[in-house]
């Protein structure tokens, strides 16, 4: 169903949700109502149902709530009615963000540090890889876009797609992606070695009844979790192509501090600290913030002498990875599954750790994927000139017409694609502006430079991204409105609200685009139970915990209705 006759779709949909519509005096049911009815279908997406907290405790229980209607944006483009009987698809993708999939039991992490820093340490994380083969599970289940109905032709992974840049996680999350067998478990095969089972009330202990600061906050005892969380399951893997795009967590450590080879050996060996004085703590959470360089020392010095340290089983595996090896992992035929081979990444990616790139999303449609992680550390990001001269000429090369820097138009020889452009950055967390120290003579480039560099093509019509962990729709506004695009942020896997991001690409026929996006969210059951620690039982926990965890602010990351289902609009670039 590729370039199908929206009418009949329509009056099917209209004609199954009319009852709803006429006897619903609420405005939020009609509008859903008109939502459906102007959808292919809704099933398995947040336009069918969303996530809701209830209860009036402390811990909030996660039940199935109403679904969330489309939310039509024209700060760009006014559209004309009549559009959904024109429309053609021409793109059908989804897009997984900040996954984080996290070895919870190496050495080099910062738990104690959560009263600080609410990314530090999350009560579900020991559950990361098991969630996010449950949001593969949904993705192979809807398999088309609701509005154009085209099936996905891919999905791309938008950076953080491991939680520390190590080895074992990246073959966890190459394995989430194509399939197989997984152990979410380092160290000593037999046994969880985390900071869950430490004895430690700073911490959730969920197999012990302590009294434990998170139990304070109503978290529940779960008995069986730790042993579930590391019990080996099978991952079913993608039904459909992948890609990957490189984020901070992807390139440093915990996303921070920059990799020098200076920490191996404590990556894989068996001091792992688990606590700290509060002064000390507050400390290295305002060096991590502000300056990596002294973060590296204190740390050192905690690990010496001043830390509450536990002797856990060393393991290679947990060996933190270069670009280069991010690169070469991708292409073992393992985890090639559905494909390509590389997703993404070539050879010569692999040679020079160089993790740009162009793919086809679809005929006539082309994404191109940035790498805009910084090796000089911090979590925000920028552009090296190499990278920035490197899109220039990818732009051109696929544009017919474009605009100088002063903005004249300027006819040129390529192609004519519509291009949609990922990253793991935003545009405004692109201001890191250090010297990358492994090419220090190199410029960088921040969002500001980025967005300008985009609006001199007016075949651009999308920039979609992660890193925020919330869901943010931003309309990047322009004179000359083909040279407008959308910015489209999603929220993460890892926190609360665990949305992916089905974006459709159509041709309206009026001299318009629409790019709808629809967000869904795993297969977990929405019901959480203490007492059922399956596959399945152990991903809705994974959501639920993800709400009650009390050093995060879950509802501030959900964003607005004009950030989640929407129908967002432009001017179709002329030829």
């Amino acid at each position: 169903m590729h370039g199908m006759n929206r009418r009949q779709f329509v009056s099917r949909a209209s004609a199954a949700l009319a009852g709803a519509a006429l006897w619903s005096a609420a405005a939020s049911d009609r509008a859903l109502a008109a939502t459906a009815a102007r959808a292919v279908r809704t099933g398995g997406t947040t336009l069918e149902q969303a996530a809701r907290p209830t209860g009036t405790g402390a811990y909030k229980r996660l039940v199935a709530g109403p679904g969330w209607p489309l939310v039509v944006r024209r700060e760009l483009a006014a559209g004309s009615a009549g559009r959904d009987d024109r429309r053609t698809g021409l793109a059908s993708f989804v897009q997984f963000t900040d996954l984080h999939l996290a070895d919870v039991e190496s050495p080099v992490r910062f738990e104690y540090l959560a009263r600080f820093i609410d990314s530090a340490h999350r009560p579900q994380e020991a559950l990361t890889v098991r969630g996010a083969a449950s949001l593969v599970e949904r993705v192979n289940a809807v398999r088309q876009g609701p509005y154009t109905g085209r099936p996905f032709g891919l999905v791309m992974a938008t950076g953080d797609n491991t939680d520390n840049h190590e080895k074992i996680e990246l073959d966890w999350y190459l394995t989430v992606m194509s399939g197989g067998r997984i152990t979410p478990n380092s160290g000593d095969p037999k046994r969880y070695e985390g900071v869950q089972n430490s004895g430690n009330a700073a911490y959730w202990n969920p197999e012990s009844p302590i009294r434990d600061d998170y139990k304070a906050k109503g978290l529940p005892e779960i008995p069986g979790f730790l042993s579930g969380a590391t019990r080996p399951f099978t991952a079913p893997g993608l039904s459909v192509p992948w890609y990957t795009t490189v984020g901070n967590h992807d390139d440093s450590i915990q996303g921070t501090l920059p990799d020098l080879g200076l920490l191996n050996a404590l990556y894989t060996g068996d001091r792992k600290l688990e606590g700290c004085d509060d002064t000390t703590a507050a400390k290295l959470a305002d060096a991590l913030r502000n300056d990596p360089g002294h973060a590296a020392t204190l740390l050192g010095s905690l690990l010496a002498d001043r830390g509450a340290i536990r002797k856990v089983t060393p393991d290679e595996r947990r060996h933190p990875f270069t670009p280069a090896e991010f690169a070469k992992a991708h292409l073992d035929p393992a985890h090639t599954g559905p494909g390509p081979v590389g997703h993404g990444f070539t050879s010569d990616a692999a040679a020079s750790g160089r993790l740009y790139y162009t793919l086809p999303l679809a005929e006539g449609v082309l994404g191109i994927s940035l790498d805009t992680t910084n090796r000089a550390g911090w979590a925000d990001g920028s552009l090296g000139t190499e990278q920035l001269h490197w899109l220039e000429s990818t732009l051109k090369a696929h544009s017919s017409r474009w605009y100088d820097a002063d903005g004249r138009p300027v006819r040129g020889s390529g192609g004519d694609a519509l291009i949609v452009l990922f990253s793991h950055h935003t545009s405004a967390t692109m201001g890191n502006l250090l010297p990358d120290p492994y090419r220090p003579f190199e410029g960088r480039h921040d969002g500001k430079a980025l967005v300008a560099l985009l609006q001199r093509f007016p075949n651009v019509v999308a920039w979609v991204n992660g890193h925020t962990h919330e869901n943010r729709i931003t309309p990047h506004a322009h004179a000359v409105p083909e040279r407008a695009f959308w910015e489209i942020n999603t929220a993460s896997h890892v926190d609360y609200p665990q949305h992916a991001r089905i974006i459709e690409l159509a041709d309206n026929g009026d001299g318009t685009l629409s790019l709808f996006t629809t967000l869904i969210e795993s297969a977990a059951p929405y019901a959480a139970s203490p007492a059922d620690t399956s596959d399945a039982g152990l991903a809705a926990l994974y959501r639920e915990l993800s709400y009650n965890d009390p050093y995060a602010t879950p509802d501030a990351k959900l964003g607005a209705p004009a950030d989640h289902n929407t129908e967002l609009l432009l001017t179709r670039p002329g030829r």
